[in-house]
C-alpha cells in the first residue's frame, strides 16, 4: 500500500535470534513493504544483514549496521548512517528486549542492571539521538515495542521485564507529550502472548522446557488467550506500520495492545 513511501526508518533490534520471524525483523520487512528505506540495527551483524538482505531480495532498500543498543556511540552511529545514506530519518522503531527470570528477591543486581540497560536505556538513547533529527525535519514517528507485561502480571516472576516495560510505556507517554507540538509522534505497541522465536527461547531457557514439550506448552499458552490462538510477529508489525504511517497522524502517546483479548 506504500503507506511509508519516501520515508527512512531505523529499526533497533532488527535481527531474530533462533531463526524465523521475530518482532524486529517483521517490523523492518513490513516497513520496507510499505515503501520505507530501512536501516537494520542489531547487536549481531549477521542477523542485521540477514534482515536487510531479505528486504533487498523483495526489491526494497535496506542497509545493516551492528552495534550495542545500550551504547550511545553505537546508536548515534546508526542515526548518522540513516541520514548520510538516505538523507533523512523519519521513523524509529525500538524493539530490543530481554527476559531474565526472578522476582525482587531472586533477581541479581547485575541482571537487574542488565535488563534496564537493554530494555529501557536502549529506547532512551535511540530517541535521544533521533528526535533532534526529526524535529529539524518538521516531524517524525516513533514506535516502541513494549508488552502487556507492562500493564499486568502474567503469572511468571519476571520483575525486571515487567518493570522496564511499564517504564517504557510511561516514557512513551511523557515523550509524546513533550514533542507533540513539534510534530514528533511517539506510540507503543504492547504484544501479548505471541508465537515468536524469543518466546520459545524464553520457555526453554527460563523454564527448562524441552523441545519435545513445546507443542503441549504452546497449546496451553494459546488456551490463556480469549481468541484461542496466538498472534505472530506480523500482527505486531502491522500495528507498528499503522502507528508509523500518516493514517495515525493525529495519534500520539498511545499504547496499542495486540493480545487477542488477554488483558480483558
Amino acid at each position: 500500500m506504500e503507506r511509508l513511501k519516501g520515508k527512512t526508518a531505523l529499526v533497533i533490534g532488527a535481527g531474530t535470534v533462533g531463526g524465523g520471524w521475530g518482532n524486529g525483523k517483521a517490523c523492518a520487512v513490513q516497513y520496507a513493504r510499505e515503501g520505507a528505506r530501512v536501516v537494520c540495527f542489531d547487536l549481531d551483524a549477521a542477523l542485521a544483514e540477514e534482515t536487510a538482505a531479505n528486504i533487498r531480495d523483495e526489491g526494497g532498500e535496506a542497509i545493516a549496521i551492528a552495534g550495542n543498543a545500550a551504547s550511545s556511540k553505537d546508536v548515534k552511529a546508526a542515526v548518522d548512517l540513516a541520514v548520510s545514506r538516505f538523507g533523512a530519518l523519519n521513523l524509529l522503531l525500538n524493539n530490543v528486549g530481554i527476559v531474565i527470570s526472578g522476582g525482587v528477591v531472586e533477581l541479581s543486581e547485575e541482571n537487574w542492571d542488565k535488563i534496564f540497560a537493554v530494555n529501557l536505556k536502549s529506547a532512551y538513547l535511540s530517541m535521544k539521538h533521533a528526535i533532534p533529527i526529526m524535529v529539524a525535519a518538521g516531524g517524525g514517528s516513533i514506535v516502541n515495542i513494549s508488552s502487556i507485561s507492562g500493564i499486568r502480571y502474567l503469572g511468571r516472576n519476571y520483575v525486571g521485564y515487567y518493570t522496564t516495560k511499564a517504564a517504557l510505556n510511561h516514557m512513551t507517554h511523557v515523550t509524546a507529550a513533550e514533542y507533540a507540538a513539534r510534530q514528533v509522534r511517539v506510540n507503543a505497541v504492547l504484544p501479548g502472548l505471541m508465537d515468536t522465536p524469543m518466546a520459545k527461547i524464553s520457555a526453554q531457557k527460563n523454564h527448562g522446557a524441552t523441545p519435545e514439550q513445546m507443542d503441549e506448552l504452546w497449546k496451553q499458552r494459546a488456551a490463556r488467550i480469549p481468541m484461542g490462538w496466538m498472534g505472530d510477529a506480523f500482527d505486531v508489525a502491522r500495528a507498528a506500520v499503522f502507528l508509523a504511517s500518516d493514517e495515525a497522524r493525529f495519534i500520539t502517546g498511545q499504547t496499542l495492545v495486540v493480545d487477542g483479548g488477554m488483558t480483558l
